[in-house]
């Protein structure tokens, strides 16, 4: 089957283009959460062995592509394009990691978004024929975020509970055609979506309304329902957010159901791990996909997953300016075999 667009705004692939392996690695708040079990590296503390914050979260990317490259049975000179994002300003993350990997990068920022953005571009490259092998990776850290968008954390500034706890940690992936791995079967790629809202420490809120916007397209596009999938998950909504996309989403007639429906941003930690509303950041979603989502379908407990990683496309200047905040969310479906479907 030909890859194509269908609808309005999907992508429907060939079938033949898989994750062909996965790698999280995940700071110390992290590596205590739900999911310190299924993380390929943790770090004892935010350095990670650096002399700074950021390059740290350089460390962390270079480790997670580095590892994920290795368990595809590659070398790095094997793969074609590296599609990477960050948080920080021009994504010197990834372009740092770029230079230390010596690969061709194509730096890509949709925010907490760049999970799915980068996921599903690259699949659409290698399904192209572009490329052969793609390395696709984020990071996010939570002292880097804080300086940049909000206040050191040596300031000790107070948060209210709609803030989320920006996630430290980096998860990569690496694209292309083979046997093993979940198939990327459709990627509905989001618009802006802007409500309104202002609060930077309110960004379930915010992104909520763009989540609910790519799902209902998603269903439109490419005529499946809910009942069609096994989970679908949003990136970082967490527990301000999510409520409301759920709400928004039966209003339209999508009653996702509790044990589908569900939230990366609600899956890295435990509840008393003071996180406020929950997780965020780029690795929020990224820790989840590498370092679960990919886990359970490979041991064939999920067959079809949609992951709908959502973003906030500020920067501090615009808000300080006293801009709302524009939001977007990009959906990727992935399925365990090329005629998948839900496992009951």
């Amino acid at each position: 089957m030909a890859s194509k667009k269908v609808g309005q705004r999907t992508w429907s692939y060939s079938g033949l283009v898989r994750v062909l392996s996965g790698a999280a690695v995940a700071g110390p708040k992290e590596s205590e959460g739900q999911l310190k079990e299924q993380f390929d590296q943790t770090y004892s503390d935010l350095y990670a062995g650096e002399d700074s914050w950021e390059k740290a979260e350089r460390k962390m990317m270079e480790d997670a592509v580095s590892k994920a490259v290795e368990k595809a049975g590659l070398t790095m000179d094997q793969v074609d394009m590296f599609l990477a994002g960050d948080l920080l300003n021009q994504n010197i993350s990834a372009s740092f990691t770029a230079r230390q990997n010596q690969l061709p990068l194509m730096g890509m920022f949709g925010a907490c978004s760049a999970s799915v953005l980068t996921l599903s571009t690259g699949a659409a490259l290698v399904d192209a024929g572009f490329s052969d092998h793609i390395a696709v990776a984020v990071s996010s850290h939570n002292a880097t975020a804080e300086r940049q968008y909000r206040y050191p954390t040596e300031y000790g500034g107070q948060k209210p509970n709609t803030a989320q706890w920006t996630v430290t940690g980096s998860g990569a992936g690496v694209l292309g055609f083979g046997q093993e791995g979940p198939i990327v079967r459709y990627a509905t790629m989001g618009k802006v979506v802007d409500m309104g809202v202002k609060n930077p420490f309110d960004m379930g809120s915010a992104m909520a309304p763009a989540a609910v916007e790519t799902i209902t397209v998603h269903f439109q596009d490419t005529g499946l329902t809910p009942d069609d999938y096994d989970w679908i998950i949003t990136g970082d909504l967490a527990s301000v957010g999510h409520p409301i996309a759920a709400e928004l989403l039966a209003e339209k007639g999508w009653d996702l159901g509790g044990n589908r429906f569900k939230d990366c941003g609600l899956m890295i930690y435990h509840d008393d791990q003071q996180s406020f509303a929950g997780a965020s950041g780029c690795a929020s979603s990224a820790l989840v996909l590498y370092g679960h989502i990919l886990e359970e379908m490979n041991q064939g407990r999920l067959n079809r997953v949609m992951l709908v990683a959502t973003g906030a496309l500020m920067n501090p200047v615009s808000y300080q300016q006293g801009e709302s905040i524009p939001c977007i969310a990009h959906a990727v479906t992935l399925e365990s075999e090329t005629e998948g479907g839900k496992t009951g």
